[in-house]
């Protein structure tokens, strides 16, 4: 089995719904079950790689058609970082010891080993010391040694090299309850409203989405090496979109292989 590891940055805001109305949100993003956070099934994700490639030759053999099953295996892409608005900096990026910890243990699935220590539990860290707001809380940020190494190995799911370069000094490593409260509270909301004939308001909802700038990855699996060289092949161009809203605009990744 050949299994590689795809970073996926988010280029515009990514709306991938759960169908469920939960509040004043009409239509939230979808979210895993246990942990509340934000979610690309993989069945939705596979779909959207198959679209993009439906006349490629190989196509229904890898991905499958009507009446075969596809080879190809292909993961939920769960969430790495987010970015959340900061009011002594343009944004910051965050994560959590519980994310961590699952991507090392994603990344040893694939046949890859990333070493870092996951920061303790309960404690801010970034590249400096001293308080930081993020939306409307406020938090005190200290340093660690194994801060440098944390942000090399999540520069691996970036793409583009401007992008790994602010990488450190937007990076913070905050508790799990805290980033679990940035997932519910902390994503991008926006109204939009549909209009009849006379320009009246016929329909004005509330649709949730992963804002731009969010780092996901997922494992894509196949039996053939072969096979995977195709997939890679199909991707020299590396970009994805995912979910709905694509006649605005929404819904593009940049795509890195980690470990390439």
């Amino acid at each position: 089995m050949s299994t590689l590891i795809w970073g996926m940055l988010a280029e515009t805001a990514i709306h991938t719904g759960s169908g469920r109305n939960l509040g004043v949100v009409d239509l939230p993003v979808m979210r895993e079950a246990i942990t509340d956070m934000p979610v690309i099934p993989g069945s939705g994700l596979k779909g959207a790689m198959r679209e993009q490639v439906e006349n490629e030759a190989d196509c229904n053999r890898i991905f499958g058609s009507e009446d075969n099953a596809g080879l190809i295996q292909v993961s939920d892409a769960r969430l790495l970082l987010l970015p959340v608005r900061s009011l002594t900096t343009a944004s910051r990026w965050v994560t959590c010891p519980m994310i961590l910890e699952r991507v090392k243990r994603d990344c040893l699935r694939a046949g890859q080993e990333i070493k870092f220590t996951v920061p303790a539990k309960g404690k801010a860290i970034g590249s400096s010391a001293g308080k930081i707001f993020l939306e409307e809380r406020e938090f005190e940020i200290t340093t660690s040694p194994d801060f440098d190494n944390l942000v090399t190995v999540l520069q691996k799911f970036i793409l583009h090299s401007d992008t790994k370069n602010r990488l450190k000094e937007s990076l913070l490593v905050i508790s799990d309850d805290d980033f679990a409260w940035f997932c519910r509270y902390g994503l991008q909301v926006q109204a939009r409203n549909q209009l009849g004939d006379n320009k009246e308001s016929k329909n004005l909802w509330y649709e949730e989405s992963l804002p731009a700038d969010s780092l996901m990855y997922c494992l894509l699996s196949l039996r053939n090496e072969a096979d995977m060289q195709t997939l890679r092949t199909w991707w020299q161009r590396p970009y994805i979109r995912v979910g709905g809203n694509e006649t605005v605009g929404m819904g593009w990744f940049a795509i890195a292989e980690v470990g390439a």
